[in-house]
């Protein structure tokens, strides 16, 4: 798919809460409450607005299907930086060179906002190597590993990227 071929939104619509579910459902990565996360961050957001403190960058296709998303916020008690809570593409487009598109959208979104560092983390396990190796590719830098943070035997490896 091409990038001309696609669109990318921050305005959240009520729909938003259903595609979110099924994007992150259709990865086969995150727990049933994991899920539910990601939902009631939409769900916040519609509710609560800009002061939820929560962004979203959408990326759909020239039919309005919405193909992956990312979550963010400012980082509370921070100059000026930035945690990158969801990363999502649609299990079928995988792949394609979307995460790379999505994500390098949502870091131009921060910089707008005056954002300076991006942090995001991600399991070490090895169902995550590929995401580990894709943030890696993507210009982010191995920060720390939390030892056992997630479940024993499952640690939280932080990565950022200084925009």
């Amino acid at each position: 798919m091409k990038k001309d071929e696609l669109k990318f939104r921050t305005e959240v619509s009520t729909e938003d809460i259903e595609s979110v579910r099924n994007i992150v459902e259709s990865t086969g990565f995150f727990h049933d409450h994991e899920v539910a996360v990601a939902v009631e961050l939409v769900e916040e957001r519609l509710v609560l607005g800009l002061e939820s403190g929560y962004f979203f960058v959408f990326m759909e296709d020239s039919a309005d299907n919405l193909l992956g998303y990312t979550c963010y916020g400012e980082i509370g008690c921070t100059r000026q930086r930035y945690d990158i809570y969801w990363m999502a593409i649609r299990n079928d487009m995988r792949g394609k060179g979307l995460g790379k598109l999505l994500m390098t959208d949502t870091e131009k979104q921060i910089a707008l906002k005056k954002g300076e560092i991006i942090y995001l983390e991600t399991s070490s396990r090895e169902l995550y190597l590929p995401t580990r190796m894709f943030y890696e590719k993507i210009g982010y830098i191995k920060e720390a590993e939390i030892k056992d943070f997630y479940d024993d035997g499952d640690n939280k490896v932080i990565y950022s990227k200084r925009l």
